[in-house]
């Protein structure tokens, strides 16, 4: 390209898809162009990019209208996809529709103000992140504070998805009995079981008169795989995971 035409398009003037204003302070060469927004948002793109409007500003809401990747360290590509990949999948659960439709118990969450800016969620992960062998890890709202619906740095912890499991509620397909309670017989009989992440399998506490007394079975099974679990555990996770767990008390309106 000659310098005439390089000339030329300093300073030319696009619009991004978000409708923010964007001018090009530098051209070095049609894959390399240096864009400015009207915020003073300074990002390197494509020539191409520019004139399609397709490049980001880091304070546009660009996830479920609510996360955007502000200005900082944290990338969303290469070594940190990890990191986007959860803020990105966080988010959604709180916000989207589509996915809340599959997930109901979503429905009511959200994410602090402070979260919706990806720099300050990686600079979070990057601190309190870890990684148990041979386990997935999952980013945990409620265990720490039950019943808690708001993803925030005080709220959250990671926790290997086997200690996760089990605190998910299938409300959805439970019914009107208590937690850990089915009906047999027309209601005239109520059976405890529990889900044993040990055992790998369901256990059948007891047939019951009550729904009342098939719960307190569920109850003090429960709290006690609760403990074992986190027994096993405790060399690998943080303290404040081991002592929520410890601490954790299944109610009747859970």
């Amino acid at each position: 390209m000659g310098k005439r035409k390089m000339s030329e398009r300093l300073g030319e003037i696009s619009y991004s898809t978000y409708g923010r204003k964007m001018e090009i302070i530098n051209y070095i060469n049609v894959k390399n162009v240096i864009i400015q927004f009207e915020n003073g948002c300074i990002v390197k793109s494509s020539y191409s990019s520019f004139i399609k409007g397709i490049i980001i500003n880091p304070y546009d809401k660009s996830i479920c209208k609510v996360g955007y990747l502000g200005e900082g360290i944290y990338s969303r590509v290469n070594q940190k996809a990890k990191v986007y990949a959860t803020w990105d999948a966080m988010i959604r659960r709180c916000y989207d529709d589509k996915i809340q439709k599959k997930f109901p118990t979503y429905i009511g969450c959200s994410v602090c103000d402070e979260w919706l800016n990806f720099q300050n969620f990686a600079k979070w992960f990057e601190e309190y992140h870890y990684e148990v062998e041979y386990e997935k890890m999952s980013l945990d709202k409620d265990i720490l504070i039950k019943g808690n619906k708001v993803y925030s740095p005080q709220t959250c912890v990671f926790a290997p998805q086997k200690i996760n499991v089990m605190f998910v509620k299938c409300d959805k397909t439970r019914g009107k009995y208590p937690i850990g309670v089915v009906s047999i017989k027309r209601g005239k009989f109520f059976i405890a079981k529990c889900s044993n992440i040990i055992l790998n399998k369901v256990v059948h506490l007891g047939i019951f008169k009550t729904p009342e007394q098939a719960f307190i079975s569920y109850k003090k099974y429960k709290e006690n795989l609760i403990k074992t679990v986190a027994n096993m555990y405790k060399p690998y996770i943080p303290l404040n995971l081991y002592n929520s767990l410890i601490r954790y008390r299944v109610d009747i309106t859970d």
